[in-house]
This record gives structure tokens, C-alpha cells and sequence, in this order.
């Protein structure tokens, strides 16, 4: 028998690294995301295969029932060790998966290039949990860590709000449309941001004004979803960049990289990689692509 499950990936307009600290940000799961398959085998191992969205293999290992069930915890220093210590941790959570079980061959396949930064890991992380029958925002605090957006947007097929309160996730299903959706594109700056490593140049230079730039931050979602208007959606992404600017210590995206496009741009999740939002009027795309970046797409194409 064959079980198949499937996630979303994300992208997270506002509150990029607040979020950590209890800010609410607006977050929209995407068209693109991960499938699992899972069938049953007689091996004692796990034969995992896992795809990219060109059909090519990116990574294949198999791995014996003893290294889940060890006690010992992998340090995730390669895709194997990465793996190894979710399925460990998912194993703790509900070990009768494996107990009962012979051994498992295991697909994974990605619709977008696992470079684009839109949840390979969270993605996977919410798969595995829904093969385990476990909860996949513990399953996550337990080994990645992270605020746990992108879980949020791996379940959920509305655009959402995201807040942790007293520890927990915070989700609300949203009406976000946006009128004037035609004229806002992502790029993607083909580079992937360690989300890791972002988040602890966040916790170094985040200041001490922590409860006003969250309120800020809030403010600034509240006002993304209610906008009616694209003159005011461009105020409020540009307020959302100058604040993080000045939050991490870092150049806009757009002071960077494009100080001469005719429109605005705003870093998504960690700055430094990934995609950026970017509003424009006209299509930008023979504007980015003359930059060498060539990958521009719409809002309609990329958002469920």
C-alpha cells in the first residue's frame, strides 16, 4: 500500500525575524511545494529517494532502522545527518511507526528548485509528521528549530497570520487578495540564505527597543492585509524594509542591489537570499533579467 502526503511551500511578507520574538506576520503558502510517498517493504531500512523539480535525483541513501532508533543525536552536518536526526526525533514521538513496521521505501519530490528557498525542509518536516501521525511544530522545535511559519503554511492553503503566544504557534486563516496583485512579482536572487545562521545575526544585533519594533511590525502586517490601494502597499513594504534595516544593522535589498529600479522590492524571510517582493507598475523582468537574475514570478503564479 501507497500513502501519499503532501505539503506547501511558503514565503513570509511581514515579520521577518520579529516573528521569533511574538511579532505577527503575514505569511502566503505557495502553489509550489513537496510530496512523500511511502510504501512498504521487507529490508529493515529505509530507501530514501529524493527529487528535484527537474526529475533529477539530489539525494538517495538508505538507512537501517538502528540509526533512527539510536539514542545517540546526529549532529546535522550533511543531508544523511539532517535526516537521520528528524527521523529520530519523530521516531521518540511515536515509535509504534517502526516497531510495527519491515521497512518503508520512501520518495520525495519537490515542484520548485530546492535552491528557491520556499521550504525543502519545512516542507519535509510536515510530511514526515503526517506519516508519523505526530505534531509537526513540536517535531520541528525538537530538531531544526525555527519559528514555525513555514509549518503553518505547509497545512494551511489560505494565506495566513502567524504569531507565537506563550510558546505557541498562532494561527489564523486570513482573506488576503489583493487587487492589485497583477503588479507585484517575486525574484529570486539565486542565492539560498542559511536560515540558521540569519537568525543568529538576528539575535546578535536586534536592539533593545525589542517591544516597540514588534508593535511596529504588527502594525505594519495589520496594515499589508486591510490595504485596498497599491500606492499604500508600496508605503507600508517600504516602511516594513527601513525598519529591518535598521533592526539588523543591514542595507536594503534594494539600496544594495537595485537603487535604480523604478518601483519597490522587499526582502522576504532572511535577508541575503532567497526571493524578494517586488512592485512594479510594468513587468520587471527584462529589468532583472539584464541583472542576471532570471527568474521573475508573477503573484499569481506563485501564491495559492
Amino acid at each position: 500500500m501507497q500513502q501519499t502526503f503532501y505539503s506547501n511551500g511558503k514565503l513570509l511578507i511581514t515579520g521577518e525575524y520579529l516573528i521569533l520574538d511574538g511579532a505577527k506576520g503575514l505569511a502566503l503558502p505557495t502553489k509550489m511545494g513537496q510530496n512523500l510517498s511511502v510504501e512498504s517493504t521487507n529490508t529493515e531500512t529505509i530507501h530514501w529517494k529524493s527529487y528535484d523539480a527537474d526529475g533529477s535525483i539530489w539525494f538517495e541513501e538508505i538507512l537501517s532502522f538502528d540509526e533512527i532508533t539510536a539514542t545517540n543525536t546526529i549532529a546535522p552536518e550533511s543531508v544523511k545527518g539532517t535526516l537521520i536526526r528528524i527521523l529520530q526525533v519523530a521516531n521518540r514521538m511515536n515509535p509504534d511507526l517502526l516497531t510495527n513496521s519491515n521497512g518503508f521505501a520512501i520518495t520525495t519530490q519537490l515542484s520548485f528548485p530546492r535552491n528557491w528557498g520556499l521550504g525543502t525542509s519545512s516542507t519535509l518536516i510536515n510530511n514526515i509528521a503526517q506519516w508519523f501521525q505526530i505534531d509537526a511544530f513540536e517535531l520541528l522545535n525538537k530538531s531544526f528549530g525555527g519559528s514555525g511559519y513555514d509549518i503553518a503554511c505547509a497545512q494551511n492553503n489560505t494565506p495566513i497570520t502567524y504569531s507565537i503566544i506563550n510558546g505557541n504557534p498562532n494561527v489564523e486563516q486570513i482573506a488576503f487578495e489583493p487587487e492589485f496583485a497583477q503588479y507585484i512579482y517575486f525574484v529570486y536572487l539565486n542565492q539560498k540564505r542559511n536560515s540558521k545562521s540569519a537568525i543568529a545575526d538576528y539575535h546578535f544585533n536586534k536592539t533593545a527597543q525589542l517591544s516597540q519594533n514588534i508593535e511596529a511590525i504588527n502594525a505594519l502586517t495589520t496594515d499589508c492585509i486591510l490595504t485596498t490601494d497599491l500606492e499604500s502597499f508600496t508605503r507600508i513594504i517600504n516602511q516594513h524594509e527601513v525598519l529591518l534595516s535598521s533592526i539588523l544593522n543591514t542595507e536594503t535589498v534594494k539600496a544594495a542591489l537595485f537603487p535604480d529600479f523604478d518601483g519597490a522590492i522587499k526582502s522576504l524571510g532572511a535577508w541575503g537570499g532567497d526571493f524578494v517582493l517586488v512592485v512594479s507598475k510594468e513587468n520587471p523582468s527584462s529589468y532583472f533579467i539584464d541583472k542576471g537574475y532570471e527568474t521573475v514570478i508573477a503573484y499569481d503564479d506563485m501564491i495559492l
